[in-house]
């Protein structure tokens, strides 16, 4: 009698679960919001596993959430038949992932390294936590992770409930967006409608954030607060900006020695956020020295008309029509500027 009671409660249990994620699921999809897949550790090892295709069959970009927005990766791909492998972290400082690539004497192919200035030239510990996080998980993964993902991706693919950034317990608790205490540091929160990422990682952000004012302004608030903190921190010396141009050249160089191509892109922020890192990283000093002291290419958004005038939503990032746009354009000066070959018959 007891087994049967027991059996009952849980068949009961059973019943309430699945009505009660079924009703959150179509809650969701009939407000409109997209598939999100969670990009940590296991979908980043992911794409650095692809990282040795053959030279002519893939391009790797590595950088922070600039290059995340604004390659289309389907335009990309859809142009040039060519894989692109997306290692972009937001928030990131992308030198260890270039360190781990130049330490990798398997790796021996094309290399785009995307250059937001206050977070690549930045030896802040905070901006290089999640790199080498992942870093670490690609290395050390296990037969079980392995399965786990493999596992996982259907059904990231198919239910948005799943999204743990925004609709997990905490994700809702940051939805709150409650004060933080004296002495306690809450990282700002983010609209869902902004941070919404594919599983091939490719961020977008949706067109109703770029059409909402409100939603726009929260993220503007959020670059206001990390320039002021920012502002805290004493100015880099001269010694510590240099031993970061002369690790990046080693790493570089590395990669070329075995026949790989490395290639800067400086990529699209306007308004104020621009102003501001014009002030802050004048290029003579920064992104000029970097090519010249490395000896590589580069592709400053600037120094081209064709995407020279973007005005980002939030300052920062592309929308997608936009970014679509951008990556023809890109294409085309890769080509025609720095004579790469894209486009395969």
């Amino acid at each position: 009698m007891e087994n049967k009671t027991l059996l009952k409660s849980a068949i009961l249990m059973l019943v309430i679960v699945v009505i009660t994620t079924a009703f959150c699921e179509i809650s969701l999809r009939n407000k409109g919001i997209p598939i999100s897949y969670d990009d940590g550790p296991p979908l980043w090892s992911h794409n650095r596993s692809m990282v040795y295709e053959p030279f002519d069959d893939a391009v790797v970009f590595i950088g922070s959430s600039r290059i995340k927005y604004d390659l289309d990766i389907p335009t990309w791909q859809g142009i040039t038949n060519i894989h692109a492998v997306q290692l972009a972290m937001e928030g990131s400082n992308p030198r260890p992932v270039l360190e781990d690539l130049a330490n990798d004497k398997n790796f021996k192919g094309r290399l785009i390294v995307d250059v937001t200035e206050g977070l690549f030239f930045s030896n802040a510990p905070p901006n290089k936590e999640a790199p080498i996080k992942n870093i670490k998980y690609y290395h050390d993964i296990t037969p079980a992770q392995r399965v786990s993902f493999i596992l996982n991706k259907p059904l990231e693919s198919e239910f948005i409930f799943l999204n743990k950034d925004y609709f997990s317990l905490n994700a809702q608790l940051n939805v709150l967006e409650i004060p933080s205490r004296p002495g306690v540091f809450i990282e700002p929160f983010f609209p869902m409608e902004f941070s919404n990422n594919t599983f091939e990682r490719q961020m977008f952000m949706t067109s109703e954030f770029v059409a909402d004012t409100v939603l726009r302004n929260k993220v503007k608030a959020n670059w206001a607060f990390f320039a002021k903190m920012s502002k805290l921190t004493p100015p880099m010396k001269e010694a510590e900006l240099a031993a970061i141009f002369k690790s990046v050249k080693e790493a570089i160089d590395k990669i070329k020695a075995r026949g790989g191509e490395v290639l800067f892109v400086r990529t699209p922020s306007s308004g104020p956020y621009l102003q501001g890192e014009k002030m802050g990283f004048p290029r003579e000093k920064y992104w000029d020295k970097l090519l010249a002291y490395t000896n590589c290419s580069g592709i400053h958004f600037l120094d081209y008309p064709e995407i020279a005038h973007f005005e980002c939503p939030e300052f920062s990032h592309l929308s997608q029509p936009d970014a679509k746009i951008f990556t023809k354009h890109f294409i085309e000066i890769l080509e025609k500027e720095k004579g790469w070959k894209l486009k395969k018959s």
